[in-house]
């Protein structure tokens, strides 16, 4: 799933500064788990007008080692409507003795493309410095002044893990007469120091150690502390807009951005005709989506009002491509052909749920999905996938909201919320038990909801590749064939089915005349470790269930003896339960695990580390079955 391309200003900085850059003054807290520190940081803006701001940018970046090697790079982005000056880049060595200088003719210059996009209007400046001895500093200044004030909306201290933050500045001249709304975002991480003095606003944050990813960590967008701001006048390449509220900004984006390039062509009109709609509502717009699918694949397109703007409905049908604008675009516009109104929506797509505050209008998300009204429930379409299945949204769309955008305004909606067992692995299986160990097992493997999300790469593989990937999955077993047959998406329910054959060795083990194996031979064990001081929350990204029900035959001359007990407990993480079953000679196991969806304090890890442990612990209970 791609990004709305937007314009955004790199931290790489302007304005000089008296300081030590050497290594030796940096606090001592600062450095661990630092592969790099940023020793001071500055942002300026001067907002003269709706359409005039400019902005200066220092920053200073200390390179501890190799690690770091990625913050030695220095990008300045800019376009046609962003002029870049006055750039200066200082290295300096461990004791903050200058050894080198670079201007703008040292720098290269490139379609500023991070996303293989085919359409891009942006450039970028970039110098790669290199230095022989580590650590070392880099001071970068420059200026920039634009006509795009409507990116006049964000400062944070760091956007990596293992940076850490000495100081960073922010501060905004206003003299143009626009109200600007602000609104801080304090967290654990880092809170911001503000004053305001008369039409200059100044914000800093000071002695941010680094941190470190972490098993089951939320995104950096959740832990980060922010200031956002939004202009209630903006202008965006050389359109002027309204942020005074979401319907007035709305308007605006549905005006000037949606309505260009939404017009129903005779040809667009002649698609749908030859599509003989009938049924219902979510019937025809089924039809509509599927006919999308099949006829467009999905490209970048970062051109056209900052990125924003997507690319005509009729070129897309012309071209067959678009990106997530384009193409969400062409399927309203197919709809709005067939009588059938919907809403262009704009969301925050992430693993962490991130929602636009309604008190809040900005010019922000990066996607872009449609929703359908019917007569019941909405229907919500994912248009950059030829694989998705209708009315399905991923894992990382859901449980938040959008700005779902039409001719009066803007209305923020809900997207829908996963239950654990609508993101549902089930599992049914018939175990043939041999007595040298081995066993040959022929099972079903049905995939919904966040589940169905994870399992659509298998799509895109070749058949030698699917088998790997199952045998990488299934690791705990000792494979010695494996057959995948039957592999299918069902694109009307967002269910990915499979049929799996294998044999593998070594499964049960001797104990004298009798064997003994563990219950689950099917389960990928979730290894976590709380040996060590949690420093950050932690997340169950999403809710899933998995339903493993598998019939065990035993060898010749064998029988199931004492079987084990049942387990079945719960936790505000989630639920498991274990049974046994004899039916006839054949033994029947039921396993369920749930796991909700969450975002927990630090200091719960430790009980979900337990759980877990406790899960993959009775997953490996022992069954025995003796020698008659």
């Amino acid at each position: 799933m791609t990004k709305i391309y937007q314009l955004c200003f790199t931290v790489f900085s302007l304005l000089s500064f008296a300081q030590d850059y050497a290594v030796a003054s940096i606090p001592e807290n600062l450095l661990v788990n630092a592969n790099a520190i940023i020793r001071e940081h500055s942002e300026e803006y001067n907002l003269k007008s709706v359409n005039d701001m400019a902005v200066k940018e220092t920053h200073v970046v200390t390179i501890m080692s190799s690690a770091g090697d990625r913050y030695s790079t220095v990008f300045i982005p800019y376009n046609p409507t962003t002029r870049v000056s006055n750039i200066k880049v200082e290295m300096y060595d461990a004791s903050g003795k200058l050894i080198k200088t670079f201007a703008k003719k040292d720098f290269s210059d490139y379609t500023n493309n991070p996303s293989a996009g085919l359409y891009v209007d942006d450039r970028i400046l970039v110098l790669r410095t290199i230095s022989t001895k580590y650590p070392f500093t880099l001071k970068t200044s420059y200026e920039t002044s634009t006509s795009n004030t409507v990116y006049l909306s964000r400062f944070s201290p760091i956007n990596s893990y293992n940076v850490a933050v000495e100081k960073s500045n922010f501060s905004v001249t206003n003299n143009s007469g626009i109200t600007i709304r602000t609104k801080i975002n304090d967290k654990p991480l880092g809170k911001v120091s503000e004053s305001k003095e008369g039409s200059v606003w100044k914000y800093s944050y000071q002695n941010i150690p680094a941190i470190t990813h972490e098993d089951l960590s939320p995104s950096l967008d959740y832990l980060i502390p922010t200031v956002e701001f939004s202009p209630e006048k903006f202008s965006l390449a050389g359109k002027q807009g309204d942020l005074t509220d979401w319907n007035s900004f709305g308007k605006w984006y549905y005006n000037q951005l949606i309505t260009p390039v939404s017009q129903v062509t005779p040809e667009i009109s002649a698609e749908v005709a030859a599509l003989n709609l009938t049924g219902t509502t979510s019937e025809k717009v089924k039809t509509l989506y599927q006919y999308m699918q099949n006829k467009t694949r999905y490209v970048l397109i970062a051109m056209g009002i900052g990125g924003w703007q997507p690319m005509p409905a009729s070129e897309v049908g012309k071209k067959g491509y678009g990106d997530c604008k384009a193409l969400t675009n062409y399927m309203r516009t197919l709809l709005t052909a067939a009588g059938i109104p919907s809403y262009y929506s704009v969301i925050y797509n992430d693993d962490s749920v991130i929602s636009f505050d309604k008190d809040f209008p900005k010019l922000s998300g990066n996607h872009v999905i449609l929703m359908v009204p019917t007569e019941k429930n909405p229907i919500w379409l994912e248009n950059t996938s030829q694989r998705v299945a209708f009315n399905h949204l991923s894992y990382s769309s859901h449980n938040r909201n959008v700005l779902a955008v039409d001719e009066n305004g803007i209305k923020i909606i809900d997207t829908p919320t996963y239950k654990p067992e609508e993101s549902k692995e089930l599992m049914v299986a018939k175990v043939q038990l041999a007595e040298d160990g081995t066993i040959t097992s022929d099972a079903n493997f049905e995939f919904t909801g966040g589940q169905y999300d994870t399992n659509l790469r298998l799509l895109s593989l070749k058949n030698d590749e699917i088998q790997e990937a199952l045998k990488n999955r299934h690791y705990n077993l000792q494979i010695d064939q494996i057959a995948i047959q039957n592999l299918s998406n069902n694109r009307d329910n967002a269910k990915i089915s499979y049929d799996l054959n294998l044999k593998a060795k070594s499964f049960s083990k001797k104990l004298g005349n009798d064997l003994f194996f563990p219950a689950m031979p099917f389960y990928q064990s979730s290894t976590f470790s709380s040996n060590t001081e949690r420093k950050l929350p932690f997340e169950t990204a999403f809710p899933f269930q998995d339903d493993y029900e598998i019939e065990f035959t035993a060898p010749v001359g064998y029988r199931f003896a004492n079987l084990p007990e049942t387990a079945d407990f719960s936790t505000e993480f989630g639920a498991y339960s274990l049974a046994y079953k004899m039916n006839g000679e054949k033994l029947l196991v039921r396993r369920i695990l749930t796991i909700k969806k969450g975002i927990y304090p630090k200091e719960k890890f430790k009980d979900y580390v337990e759980f877990r442990k406790k899960t993959a612990s009775k997953d490996n209970t022992k069954i025995l079955i003796s020698k008659i």
